[in-house]
């Protein structure tokens, strides 16, 4: 009896995985129809509010006189890299067409100033570019086509890209902050709290 069970057991295992394999290993996979964990567009912008705060409050933190430096000839200052996101935080933005262009001139950019406090406005003005632009979209225009960029692309991507590329700089401007001994002030505070918490 016992082996009759277990030879029903192994069978009925074996007929249940018979489909899959019947299938094959070049069958198109099954649509997946999990729901998001969250609603994109609101994501987003609280991804960027973030991204913003933590580039204003470092940029706060770097003493002035830091903002020409750079890690070797050739590769962007500290004042560059801010440049840098204020320039793509207009231009990703702008592709999304839900709000009149940002005048400005792209091209030299970059080098425009070496001034902390202009450089700190640029990069509040930007970021207030995108999240209004991104604050615009219907949570359809994440689908709508972006033929420009690529046969597949979409509004989606623009966003995700302007998140991103943000996300990618923060990291630099973190390194190029540490290197010039200064600890990012979202860490300090953090380390404080800790601190504070130990001694209670």
């Amino acid at each position: 009896m016992k082996n009759f069970c277990l030879s029903v057991l192994v069978f009925a295992l074996v007929a249940g995985c018979t489909p899959a394999r019947a299938a094959g290993p070049n069958a198109a996979p099954a649509e997946d129809m999990t729901a998001p964990s969250y609603d994109m567009k609101p994501q987003s912008i609280l991804d960027l509010d973030d991204m913003h705060k933590k580039f204003v409050s470092l940029a706060q933190a770097v003493p002035a006189e830091k903002f020409t430096w750079r890690p070797a000839p050739g590769v962007r200052s500290i004042a560059e890299v801010y440049l840098h996101i204020a320039n793509a935080n207009y231009g990703y933005a702008k592709e999304l067409g839900t709000i009149p262009a940002h005048e400005y001139d792209a091209k030299g950019f970059e080098q425009s100033t070496t001034d902390k406090a202009k450089i700190i406005d640029e990069m509040n003005k930007s970021f207030a570019y995108a999240h209004a632009a991104i604050d615009k979209m219907a949570n359809a225009d994440f689908k709508k086509p972006m033929p420009k960029f690529g046969p597949d692309a979409n509004e989606g991507d623009i966003v995700y890209l302007l998140v991103t590329h943000a996300h990618e700089h923060l990291g630099q401007s973190i390194a190029y902050a540490r290197v010039n001994g200064i600890v990012p002030p979202w860490t300090e505070e953090a380390m404080k709290a800790k601190t504070d918490k130990k001694s209670e």
